[in-house]
């Protein structure tokens, strides 16, 4: 929360993480010759900009302006974005949306929506969210100084397909976290509550930790809470099952470097042997992947 700034410049002394998070950006000479060496020019313009057009008062705008990434964007989004609020997507991080209506960072406030989908110029996902960033985007395009490059992609249900086609096979990979947010409340959420709730307390209790901890990444829990699910699903044959083929439908996401039949091969095995399962909750689900579509989304 108060040492964001700092953090991103140890992160950018370290070669790995800027290989890793740095792709996609120009190595040119803009960023060799200006971005690199004069580092405090754009700091500098932007103070003469401001006094050119505030006079005196442009001191104190700038100094907001230069408080507002370290401390706010970089702090309070990064800090209080991956601590406390509400998720729409389990994606494999602790993100979290603060608040429903990003009003002060460009949207950034919709933390768990950008880390889901990254690359979407557009980071609300529930009619009821607000992202006034996407707001400064369209303006921009009605006036065709932008261009809209991506947007998160939509996952929608055909009644009456029932073939699980490469179609089928881009909305699961494309739109896995709308996928996954599916599964977690069709699936583990009913199996859980089942589980856990048979009496109120306990159900408060123990329904929400198991919920939590079945949603997450396994590979991101301590040992101790990773004992304590192994715990939980020892007893439960329903609740182990529907776990495991959640892992199971993750390793088909992982398996991108795949061949095309590979994947639909993999897909189909997963979809028939779900429906096989048993659990009432799960057969539903699988069944429902078969219509799944991905179609063109349009800005």
């Amino acid at each position: 929360l108060f040492q964001g700034a700092e953090l991103y410049r140890a992160a950018a002394e370290k070669p790995d993480l800027v290989e890793k998070y740095g792709k996609g950006t120009p190595d040119d000479w803009m960023e060799r010759r200006v971005y690199t060496q004069l580092r405090l020019l754009g700091v500098a313009f932007m103070l003469l900009i401001n006094i050119v057009l505030f006079g005196v008062a442009g001191l104190a705008i700038w100094a907001v302006q230069m408080m507002w990434i370290p401390v706010w964007a970089a702090g309070v989004v990064n800090g209080i974005g991956h601590f406390w609020g509400y998720r729409n997507y389990q994606s494999a991080d602790a993100s979290t949306n603060i608040v429903p209506w990003g009003l002060f960072i460009g949207g950034e406030e919709l933390h768990n929506n950008h880390h889901a989908f990254p690359s979407s110029a557009r980071l609300s996902s529930k009619w009821w969210e607000l992202d006034i960033g996407w707001m400064y985007i369209r303006v921009l395009v009605f006036l065709r100084l932008a261009q809209v490059r991506r947007l998160a992609p939509r996952l929608t249900v055909l009644e009456n397909k029932q073939i699980i086609d490469m179609d089928t096979v881009q909305a699961v990979v494309f739109a896995r976290m709308h996928v996954l947010s599916r599964y977690v409340r069709k699936v583990l959420n009913p199996v859980s509550k089942q589980a856990f709730c048979v009496d109120g307390k306990k159900c408060k209790k123990g329904y929400r930790q198991a919920r939590r901890w079945l949603a997450g990444q396994t590979e991101e829990l301590d040992p101790g809470v990773r004992q304590r699910l192994e715990i939980l699903m020892k007893d439960n044959e329903a609740l182990r099952t529907v776990y495991q083929y959640r892992q199971r439908l993750q390793d088909i996401w992982e398996k991108t470097a795949s061949s095309q039949e590979q994947l639909l091969q993999s897909l189909r095995d997963w979809v028939s042997q779900a429906e096989g399962s048993g659990v009432q909750v799960l057969q539903d689900f699988a069944h429902s992947v078969r219509a799944y579509s991905l179609p063109a989304v349009k800005a």
